[in-house]
């Protein structure tokens, strides 16, 4: 199937009452995971690669394993380069293939965030791909294991929460095709509950008249899922908790294996994503 645009899948979600789940996929293994689980659950998805994991897997050279195995699946599938932080990678992405870009000016002032991403959205849809911004800022708090850099009490601090006029003015003078706000959720592991502001959530939504991303999904309670995809969110970005199910599993699976090899742990991990990522598109409603 010809790779889907983001715009087109999260339509479709939006009308529907569904979420459609963002798979931050590092290598070949987590993208068949990913793909395999989409195609078992009828799902459409978005796979996606990080500018933070670029340490992990370069982006030139994850692009041609996200292409062959978009192309193939029996699904819709968008290709984004999440939290893009600067220009070239963004062009790089787009350049490459990859059909939608998330801008993240989320550290910017306001006014610069407004500018850059509107930047980003001229030169995206003059190559007929898609832009997701981020008003408000989701932290990544250190103790949080997903590389983070924020202090843990950024999780609570209303001051960093997207605000709903606000969001709707970015919107309309940046021309985004989705936008991430920030309500009370956190990238990586919760170290305690989180508080999420839903009546928030819902003014931006009802505000904006663009698909609604939710950032820092991992380890939410179903609840949390079904009442932020009730409240307006259309597209949740997941990585952490995927993550660490393959981690779990390969542990659990070497501790019972005297002679565990490389391509033993290649498919305890696909298996691990697999079932993971199958029991969220169920949980987003997806399925």
């Amino acid at each position: 199937m010809p790779i889907t645009s983001m715009v087109d899948i999260l339509a479709d979600a939006k009308a529907g009452g569904y979420a459609v789940g963002s798979f931050n996929s590092l290598d070949l293994t987590m993208v068949r995971g990913v793909i395999r689980a989409a195609e078992d659950e009828s799902s459409p998805v978005i796979i996606s690669h990080a500018e933070v994991h670029f340490d992990y897997t370069p982006l030139d050279s994850l692009i041609p394993i996200f292409l062959e195995e978009a192309s193939k699946a029996r699904v819709p599938v968008a290709l984004l380069l999440d939290h893009g932080r600067s220009f070239d990678p963004i062009v790089r992405a787009l350049s490459s293939g990859m059909n939608s870009v998330m801008f993240d000016g989320s550290e910017l002032g306001y006014e610069d965030n407004i500018s850059q991403t509107k930047e980003i959205v001229k030169i995206a849809h003059a190559m007929n791909a898609t832009v997701e911004g981020e008003l408000g800022r989701v932290g990544r708090p250190e103790n949080a294991s997903a590389g983070g850099f924020d202090d843990d009490s950024i999780v609570d601090d209303e001051s960093l929460y997207t605000d709903p006029d606000q969001a709707a003015e970015f919107v309309a003078r940046t021309g985004v095709d989705a936008l991430a706000c920030a309500f009370g959720t956190a990238h990586g592991i919760y170290r305690k509950e989180p508080k999420l502001d839903f009546p928030r959530l819902k003014a931006i939504s009802e505000k904006v008249g663009v698909p609604i991303v939710m950032h820092g999904g991992s380890g939410l309670s179903a609840q949390d899922f079904r009442l932020a995809i009730a409240n307006g969110v259309t597209k949740v970005n997941y990585f952490t908790n995927m993550s660490f199910s393959a981690g779990k599993l390969i542990k659990k699976m070497t501790a019972q294996t005297d002679e565990p090899f490389y391509h033993d742990v290649i498919v305890w991990a696909q298996q691990a994503i697999y079932d993971d990522v199958r029991q969220v598109i169920r949980l987003f409603k997806g399925a």
